[in-house]
């Protein structure tokens, strides 16, 4: 292994080669999903029994516990529930979700896995929403924050389409963000406003008190209480003073909108926050060997669930 290569040289990657020698089929991949699941033994989803028969009849729920007499299978319960997609397919998605770094389209993943647009599409969304955490604790050291926006230039835009205040931000969507410096990781939400009152609030609710916050010169920051708190004023060339920089931020940003640019190419307002969520886990999780990377994920589609028909409403 490389000691002085560029990037993250210590982690463990995975080749395709590897990954298709290590699921070869569907049942290879079943098994790995169960295993990655209940690492201590096999427990009913429904009522957590451990006295689960494991040779059922069903055709497609091989498990079936004696407690509840419900029938269950590595899906239920997950994102993956009610889904017609092989265990190998969903391997081979997360694969491909963790590996392209600006991530990866649906079009890309309907002709690698042979599956149609719509259900690839749907297929990544479920990831997505699976990779979102309902409780973050808060970043605590030195943090960066700062706020980008997304969305065409006015100026590539139809004339139809193109908005009377056509600069700078106008039509484009607000994005928070902060950095922890120490630990790397990242958190970001879509904003209504990127307003005064609205990102004193985002960091109240990211950032503990007491710990340093660097933020660029935007007015909206001055109101800061219980933080020790610097800038860097961009307007007069000032980018890095001593410890004082949002430049890890920043990067984040850049490769947000590398991957739409590149990989996306348009996302609604509706669905960016989902878009969001995937950068963000892409982030925090660069650390780990990809097979980690691989069952953090699967570890998180329990007891998680998004239909068609809510993320299409």
């Amino acid at each position: 292994m490389a000691t002085n290569a560029p990037g993250m040289h210590f982690r463990k990657g995975m080749s395709l080669i590897q990954l298709f020698n290590m699921f070869p089929d569907d049942e290879t991949a079943e098994k790995w999903f169960i295993h990655t699941r209940w690492p201590d033994g096999m427990a009913c989803p429904r009522c957590g029994s451990t006295n689960v028969n494991e040779k059922a009849t069903h055709p497609t729920m091989p498990f079936r516990c004696r407690e509840c007499v419900k029938y269950f299978s590595a899906k239920t319960d997950t994102i993956m529930a009610r889904s017609k997609l092989g265990y190998q397919i969903w391997i081979i998605a997360i694969y491909l979700y963790t590996t392209h770094l600006k991530g990866v389209s649906s079009m890309k993943l309907h002709r690698d896995l042979d599956i149609t647009q719509r259900t690839a599409w749907f297929l990544l969304h479920r990831i997505r929403h699976a990779m979102s955490e309902e409780e973050q604790t808060l970043f605590e050291g030195t943090v960066e924050v700062d706020e980008t926006y997304i969305g065409g230039k006015e100026g590539n835009k139809h004339a139809k389409d193109k908005l009377r205040a056509g600069r700078g931000t106008a039509g484009k969507i607000p994005v928070a963000g902060v950095k922890n410096r120490d630990t790397k990781q990242v958190q970001a939400i879509v904003i209504d406003e990127a307003d005064e009152g609205t990102l004193k609030s985002f960091i109240e609710d990211t950032v503990a008190r007491g710990a340093t916050v660097y933020t660029d010169g935007s007015h909206v920051y001055n109101s800061l209480e219980g933080y020790e708190h610097d800038k860097v004023i961009h307007s007069r060339g000032e980018y890095v003073r001593g410890d004082v920089w949002t430049n890890g931020i920043e990067s984040f940003w850049s490769g947000i909108k590398r991957g739409i640019m590149g990989v996306y190419h348009k996302i609604s307002r509706k669905h960016l926050w989902r878009y969001v969520v995937e950068f963000v886990a892409r982030q925090n999780m660069r650390a780990r060997d990809t097979i980690d990377q691989m069952k953090l994920i699967a570890q998180r589609f329990e007891g998680k669930r998004l239909r068609y028909c809510t993320l299409t409403a």
